[in-house]
C-alpha cells in the first residue's frame, strides 16, 4: 500500500535521526535537554506514523507492539511534564533497534 510505504520511510527517518542525535551516548543525552528534546519529537513524530499505518500492515508484524508505542506518544503529548528521561533513553537504546530492523522488513514487503 502506498500509504504504508510513505509512513514505513518516515518511521524510518525518525529513527535514524535519533540515532544521530544519541550518537554521544548515554551521559551526553541525559545531560542535554536539546538532544532530548529532539529525541522526543522525532519518537512522537515516529509515534503518529505508526498510528497511521494500515491495520493489515501492523497485523502481519505483531512481534511489535503498537498499543505500546501510541500510549507512549499520549504520554509524549498529554503529560510531558511526567515524562521519564531514563526510561526514554531505555527505549532508545533497547526498543528502536528491533523496530528498525521490522520497519526495514515492512519496507521490503510493500
Amino acid at each position: 500500500m502506498k500509504d504504508d510505504k510513505l509512513y514505513l520511510i518516515h518511521i524510518s527517518e525518525c529513527i535514524d535521526r535519533i540515532e544521530q542525535y544519541v550518537i554521544g551516548g548515554q551521559t551526553e543525552f541525559l545531560g542535554s535537554l536539546l538532544i532530548q528534546d529532539a529525541v522526543m519529537r522525532n519518537l512522537q513524530t515516529l509515534a503518529e506514523s505508526t498510528q497511521r499505518l494500515s491495520d493489515r500492515l501492523k497485523d502481519a508484524h505483531n512481534e511489535i507492539d503498537w498499543r505500546r508505542i501510541a500510549g507512549f506518544r499520549n504520554v509524549i503529548v498529554h503529560d510531558y511534564l511526567g515524562v521519564d528521561i531514563p526510561r526514554v533513553w531505555e527505549i532508545v537504546e533497547r526498543e528502536l533497534p528491533a523496530l528498525k530492523r521490522v520497519v526495514k522488513n515492512m519496507l521490503e514487503e510493500v
